[in-house]
C-alpha cells in the first residue's frame, strides 16, 4: 500500500510551530525548490529564507515563513529546524513592506554599517515575508 502522508515537525528557537500529518510540502533548499512527498528519499539540506507550503491530508494549505535553517527527510518524518519561523497569519504586512523599502534604500545608498550582500539578504527575507502573507490570504 502506498504512503499517503507523513509526519512533519517545524521547530524554531522560539517555538514548535507545526506538528502533524501532511500530504506534501514545498520549501526552498540550498540547491533550489524541493517538493517532499510521502516516501521521499532521505535528505539533509540547508534551506534558504522563504516559506514552507504545507498541504494537509484534507487538502488545506498552510504557509510558514522561514528565515533559513535545516531540512531533514527520514522515511516517515520530515523535520524543519528553522532559525526563525512565523505562521503566515502572524506576519505584519506593513512591517514587511517597510523592511522592503529600507532594504531597497540600503542597496541604492550603501553605507559603512551594512554591505550590499547584507542589504540584499534583508531584502530577500522581507520579500519572502510578503509572499507568505499574500499566499496565506489567497492572493496567488
Amino acid at each position: 500500500m502506498a504512503l499517503t502522508s507523513y509526519q512533519l515537525e517545524v521547530v524554531s528557537a522560539e517555538s514548535h510551530l507545526f506538528s502533524g500529518d501532511v500530504q506534501r510540502i514545498r520549501v526552498t533548499g540550498s540547491e533550489g525548490e524541493l517538493g517532499i512527498y510521502p516516501g521521499h528519499t532521505p535528505l539533509l539540506t540547508t534551506i534558504k529564507p522563504g516559506m514552507v507550503g504545507i498541504v494537509k491530508p484534507n487538502g488545506d494549505e498552510e504557509f510558514i515563513y522561514l528565515s533559513g535553517g535545516i531540512l531533514e527527510v527520514q522515511p516517515n518524518t520530515v523535520t524543519i529546524l528553522a532559525d526563525t519561523a512565523i505562521r503566515g497569519e502572524d506576519l505584519d504586512e506593513a512591517k514587511a513592506q517597510e523592511s522592503v523599502r529600507q532594504a531597497e534604500e540600503r542597496i541604492k545608498n550603501p553605507s559603512n554599517d551594512m554591505t550590499y550582500a547584507q542589504a540584499s539578504a534583508e531584502l530577500s527575507k522581507a520579500l519572502a515575508k510578503l509572499r507568505v502573507i499574500h499566499l496565506t490570504r489567497g492572493n496567488r
